[in-house]
């Protein structure tokens, strides 16, 4: 495997669970005039050429096969230059999730008080989608390539656990702000720490689910669509309140609902007791997220019949 030993990295601190991404290239302070724009434009498009030619050479002659100085080769670059945009071959895989780990870190922090926290990390992870949407071939070839690979398999695990650490770290903050609570949400007393882990997961989960579904299908369909479906699945079953502005310890108004009759809403699990007992479930990685948690919810029902 290719891999630069000396030069220094040039991704943002928070590239492997660092606390917080370091601000991309073309922002708008003294630094962020049109040259510096330009630049930051450049060097996104070189790190695209890297990545398509890797890509290429990966599904033409395979990924052991392919060196680091092959791909330099087909950008018209030189060897030390791939080193400048990249730390080995398998990172030229994943080139827009440090520019869109910064994206969503920033629409984290500018998030209006008032809006409910789940809701926020739902728009965080389509941050994250539609950088997958937006080119859905590359897409594609992508998954393709990683399913075969086990290096690649491992560097998207740690990819996706740097979104989950970081809307993590964001509903904990939300939790411990000391803050008077916003008008339909309630935090979670001394289960805080529990629900922004579970939320988080949750979501990433939903995402990742949703976006294999539709990679499994050529890129075809509304993603988004089905993304927002498995979003309020999760809403109904973590965050549900029985009626509007509900401030009982431990559960939220589901986001959107009335509280008329017609409303779905759902126990918060927070409600259960503590003396209550384990319920094992299991369910195929391919199946709908709403079937999974119907599959859940009818287990637990016999559960208590029985």
């Amino acid at each position: 495997m290719d891999r630069v030993q000396s030069a220094s990295p040039q991704h943002p601190a928070g590239s492997h669970g660092g606390v917080r991404p370091a601000p991309s290239t073309g922002g708008t302070g003294p630094e962020g005039g049109p040259g510096s724009r330009r630049a930051a434009a450049q060097r996104q498009q070189m790190r695209q050429d890297l990545a398509t030619a890797a890509m290429e050479l990966f599904a033409s002659q395979g990924y052991e096969e392919t060196t680091v100085d092959q791909i330099a080769a087909a950008a018209g670059v030189a060897r030390r230059t791939f080193f400048r945009y990249f730390r080995s071959k398998e990172e030229a895989i994943f080139p827009d999730h440090d520019d869109t780990l910064v994206r969503v870190a920033d629409l984290l922090a500018s998030a209006e008080p008032e809006e409910h926290p789940l809701d926020v990390v739902c728009r965080g992870i389509k941050e994250v989608l539609r950088m997958y949407a937006s080119t859905p071939g590359v897409s594609v070839a992508r998954y393709q390539l990683i399913r075969q690979v086990p290096a690649l398999r491992e560097r998207e695990i740690a990819v996706v656990a740097r979104y989950e650490r970081l809307f993590t770290r964001y509903l904990l903050g939300r939790f411990d702000t000391g803050e008077s609570i916003p008008t339909g949400w309630q935090r979670g007393g001394e289960d805080d720490s529990m629900l922004a882990e579970v939320s988080a997961a949750a979501v990433v989960a939903a995402h990742n689910h949703v976006l294999r579904r539709w990679l499994r299908a050529g890129g075809r369909g509304n993603v988004e669509e089905q993304l927002d479906h498995s979003f309020e699945v999760i809403r109904r079953t973590f965050w549900a309140a029985s009626e509007p502005g509900a401030r009982r310890r431990g559960s939220v108004v589901a986001p959107g609902a009335s509280g008329l009759p017609g409303d779905i809403v759902a126990e918060s699990v927070l409600s259960a007791s503590p003396g209550g007992e384990v319920l094992i479930t299991v369910a195929r990685t391919d199946a709908p997220l709403d079937v999974v948690v119907d599959s859940i919810r009818a287990a637990l029902s016999g559960a208590r019949d029985a």
